[in-house]
């Protein structure tokens, strides 16, 4: 059987890590060489892709694009964690903010941002993941990073059922390596108020929904029926915000064996550097290459 090769949507369940779907993947799909492209939390659900055969080759072109999210935060309460599976430090009740308010509190996180990763993260200090450290009771400094929120918007505010707090729903567009859980915790912040994550669904990594995804369930019986490659996302389409050029024919060879081009065999001309898709006047995917000071067509990773 031939190898799969593409990338393959998944909808992660909650309770499951990002290593927990790849292993369940690979016993699936009986092949090895599977790659996801950012992790997710274990109670976190929604889009996980993962890359399949050579695709894994595509994973950092897909993991630096934004991600959107839909999470809920309640207000009157925090914890060690930043979200509910952490233990309660912080308990508020008769929580007095208007949607108002909050429209306006998330408003003022719309562009490029300051956030400390929290303790419970995978982010390292001096070796050490700092969830190893927050574990054994550790609280370190951690420096703080940039991210971008290029998307926010309030979906609802609603009472919890036992009436003591509030709960807010909104959705985010953001760049990698954004916390959403610390958003969360900011937002509270902001408001004056205790604040933690209750839930967070992955919508979209990059240009894959939540609706071209595939459950577990669904995965094991396409592979049973062995339709599973028609499910998957070719690889240069999973990178499809890379520009777009095409060799001309009598350079084809050269550029599948990995070869420099001269700029006037790729069209339309590459006018800047950074990777680019390049293919064949077929509209065969060769490969990813990119433009060198020099002027000349390099090859990045070639599919060959």
């Amino acid at each position: 059987m031939t190898e799969l090769e593409g990338v393959l949507a998944v909808h992660k369940p909650a309770g499951m890590t990002s290593h927990d779907v790849v292993s369940r993947a690979r016993r699936l799909l009986g092949m090895k060489r599977i790659g996801h492209t950012g992790t997710l939390d274990p109670m976190v659900t929604g889009v996980l892709p993962l890359c399949l055969g050579r695709a894994t080759r595509v994973v950092e072109y897909i993991q630096d694009l934004p991600k959107e999210y839909v999470a809920v935060l309640r207000l009157g309460v925090s914890s060690d964690t930043e979200d509910l599976t952490g233990a309660l430090t912080e308990s508020e009740e008769d929580i007095r903010v208007t949607e108002e308010e909050v429209r306006g509190a998330l408003e003022r996180f719309r562009g490029v941002i300051s956030q400390v990763p929290p303790m419970y993260s995978a982010v390292k200090v001096d070796g050490r993941r700092l969830y190893e450290l927050a574990r054994e009771g550790k609280v370190v400094e951690r420096k703080s990073r940039e991210v971008e929120i290029y998307e926010i918007e309030m979906l609802g505010m609603t009472p919890t059922p036992d009436g003591r707090h509030r709960d807010v729903a909104f959705r985010a567009l953001c760049s990698k390596g954004t916390y959403i859980r610390t958003l969360c915790v900011d937002i509270g912040r902001a408001l004056s108020v205790p604040a933690a994550m209750v839930k967070l669904e992955r919508t979209r990594s990059g240009g894959i929904t939540l609706d071209r995804c595939l459950t577990l369930e669904q995965i094991a019986a396409r592979m049973e029926r062995g339709d599973l490659q028609e499910a998957l996302i070719p690889a240069d389409q999973a990178i499809a915000h890379l520009p777009e050029h095409r060799v001309m024919e009598e350079k084809r060879k050269a550029a599948l064996q990995g070869q420099r081009l001269a700029a006037r065999f790729v069209a339309p001309e590459v006018g800047a550097s950074g990777p680019i898709r390049l293919y064949d006047e077929k509209g065969e995917f060769l490969g990813i290459f990119e433009r060198e000071e020099s002027g000349a067509i390099a090859p990045v990773k070639v599919f060959n």
